[in-house]
């Protein structure tokens, strides 16, 4: 260095900015009410579009009236008439069903959350990405079931998709994009979940109720189960695949109990930038919101003296077999990854529903996709229809082997 101060851009203008239009898809659960929460916390920088909620109609409507949202959109038809009669004399409209839904993703905005959990969130959010839209993702199974054709999609009509899972926010705040082709590894952070320390003996006997207690974050119920059996791990080791495009040798998992760093990069130079923080949604949601700026929250803030250390372990095969089910699903191709997800929404809910062991998740999803492989039910999708046939087919075994099992 020669001495000369290094110049640091300080122009106030960069904050005098247009409000941001957005719609929420999902805005019911704990992703939506984040993101309604720094919303709510900076109404001057938001103007709500549209939001959309599965069945919840008092909830939708006390949030879209909290955000002066201009539509409301319940996805169970048989909920209008509540949604309509909570927004009385709002001047807020409503509408009902899964076409309005993709109707609500298509309204012009300058950003759409995609906070939908499950399959059913990928047919809106492609309609928002066809339609060029900034999309903040949230919903895994648009990458996990359809990567190829929803990041095809986005090439195609320019639009942006930046991560809002904390894992993949974390790695796109450190990648440097100038430096993809020296990139060795990126790794993403897993807690370990409740059950980080309980033998294979105990994890048999485990009930929904120790399984929904993550020690750190709070999340719905799917979320929180898939983390239990470290699912949700191999999901995001999918999604990396598809938004940071990498061979799979190059993405890595670290069990880190803190859940203060939350992901990696290492370059051929030996450095390792990594993304900390206090275990908050609201920090990856206002990156998206405020990107390519930076925006204040009311997150708590990190205090390593207070931790004192860190601790990171590699994970455990044998115990949490979820990890090479998604692997093997990724090199089998985009039709065992749908199918991967479709089997782990019904055995998640047949666990949940007291149907199935713990252990009896990664296991029936394994038998699923073996019964599909054999008969020739995973050819890549090509098509939409093709992601939800799949879809469909893989439901179908699922429901059987539970059935079975009983």
């Amino acid at each position: 260095m020669n001495g000369a101060p290094i110049q640091v851009e300080n122009d106030a203008s960069r904050e005098d900015v247009p409000p941001l239009r957005l719609t929420v898809l999902g805005a019911s659960g704990s992703i939506g009410q984040s993101t309604l929460d720094i919303v709510a916390r900076n109404p001057e920088r938001f103007r709500v579009e549209a939001l959309t909620a599965n069945t919840s109609a008092d909830a939708l409507a006390e949030a879209a009236i909290r955000v002066g949202a201009r539509h409301a959109v319940v996805a169970d038809e048989s909920a209008l008439d509540a949604l309509r009669s909570a927004l009385g004399g709002s001047g807020i409209t409503a509408a009902a069903g899964a076409t309005a839904v993709a109707e609500a993703a298509a309204r012009p905005v300058d950003m759409l959350v995609a906070a939908i959990v499950g399959a059913a969130g990928l047919p809106p959010t492609l309609e928002a990405v066809r339609r060029g839209t900034t999309i903040a993702l949230a919903n895994k199974e648009c990458l996990v079931c359809a990567g190829d054709l929803f990041m095809a999609a986005a090439r195609r009509s320019g639009a942006t998709i930046l991560p809002v899972d904390s894992e993949h926010n974390a790695v796109f705040q450190v990648l440097e994009s100038a430096n993809f082709d020296q990139i060795e590894m990126l790794t993403l952070t897993a807690s370990g979940g409740p059950f980080r320390r309980l033998s294979l003996a105990e994890m048999r006997d485990v009930t929904p109720e120790a399984a929904l207690k993550h020690p750190n974050w709070s999340m719905g119920a799917r979320i929180s189960i898939d983390s239990a059996t470290m699912m949700n791990k191999g999901f995001e080791i999918i999604e990396a695949h598809h938004l940071f495009p990498l061979p799979p040798e190059q993405l890595d998992v670290l069990v880190h109990p803190e859940s203060v760093v939350h992901g990696m990069v290492r370059y051929k130079d030996g450095s390792v930038l990594a993304q900390m923080g206090a275990p908050d949604m609201r920090t990856p949601i206002s990156h998206c919101l405020a990107w390519p700026r930076r925006m204040a929250t009311v997150a708590p803030r990190l205090d390593l003296a207070a931790l004192g250390s860190l601790t990171f372990e590699a994970p455990d095969p044998e115990r949490f077999p979820a990890l090479r089910l998604a692997r093997a699903a990724m090199a089998n191709g985009a039709g065992a990854t749908a199918a991967l997800n479709a089997a782990d929404e019904v055995l998640v809910a047949a666990f949940l529903d007291r149907k199935i062991g713990f252990l009896g998740i990664a296991q029936t999803i394994e038998r699923v996709l073996d019964r599909m492989t054999q008969a020739g039910d995973l050819a890549p999708p090509t098509s939409l229809d093709d992601v939800m046939a799949v879809d469909a087919a893989a439901r179908r075994h699922a429901r059987t082997l539970v059935v079975e099992a009983g």
